[in-house]
């Protein structure tokens, strides 16, 4: 049932959103004459590496900088690729890699090797699925890029500030994964879009009915300052990434 969901919703979204995604590419190419797609490498189900198909918001070559984490006022951003992340349309390429099969609808949102490599062993659940375009953390994390805004070392800010949340979203998710709870998040993700706000009350109340702890229920809606707090099956923050934090 969620393969054949997958295909069709995919193929039916690139149809519908091929009048958006046409222009798109050719904006995207006309700012520099390169390719407007991002082949960016990704792990999935099983640690299996796969080619994330994404429309480039960036510079030729921005993947080479070291840096996996993108703060809203990177210089590695296009004028057209602002656009772009503002209104997720980056994401909609990836419809291809749904109906190609590497990814489903609904899933955790896949990592850069250089990221799951300092996986914890609960964190590694996360590769035990299918990944996913959306989940509860695509949409309660959509300001990503706000909340690395500034920040001396986006990677580390990221593994401190957002991992520990979005890889207990993630497992939840895993743990709790239902046909009905993937057309709630799709419908939620596009609500996103529309009004932030009303989603992520949402994702909350559908988090409380799916019996999450309270923390998880209250950081959906993100009314408290976010604090660095270790990623789950730790007891350290992470301070470099050098290397993995179980305790």
């Amino acid at each position: 049932m969620k393969m054949l969901l997958d295909f069709f919703v995919a193929l039916s979204g690139l149809i519908i959103c091929s009048p958006v995604l046409i222009p798109i590419l050719i904006l995207v190419w006309l700012q520099d004459f390169h390719s407007p797609f991002y082949i960016a490498k990704r792990v999935g189900r099983g640690e299996r590496i796969f080619s994330m198909i994404k429309l480039r918001s960036m510079v030729i070559n921005a993947d080479k900088t070291g840096v996996d984490s993108t703060s809203a006022n990177d210089r590695r951003i296009t004028g057209v690729g602002r656009f772009i992340r503002k209104y997720k349309l980056d994401e909609l390429s990836q419809l291809f890699n749904v109906l190609f099969g590497d990814m489903s609808l609904v899933g955790p949102r896949p990592n850069v090797k250089r990221e799951t490599d300092l996986y914890t062993k609960e964190e590694k659940k996360l590769l035990t699925a299918k990944p996913g375009i959306t989940d509860f953390s695509s949409i309660v994390f959509s300001d990503e890029g706000d909340i690395l805004k500034d920040q001396d070392d986006p990677d580390i800010a990221y593994n401190q500030l957002i991992r520990p949340w979005k890889s207990r979203l993630g497992i939840f998710y895993i743990e709790n994964r239902s046909f009905v709870t993937d057309i709630k998040l799709i419908y939620y993700t596009g609500l996103a879009i529309l009004g932030r706000g009303k989603a992520l009350h949402k994702v909350s109340g559908l988090l409380q009915k799916l019996n999450a702890t309270d923390d998880l229920v209250r950081i959906a809606l993100r009314i408290d300052k976010l604090v660095p707090v270790p990623p789950p099956g730790s007891t350290s923050i992470v301070t470099n990434r050098e290397g993995r934090v179980d305790e």
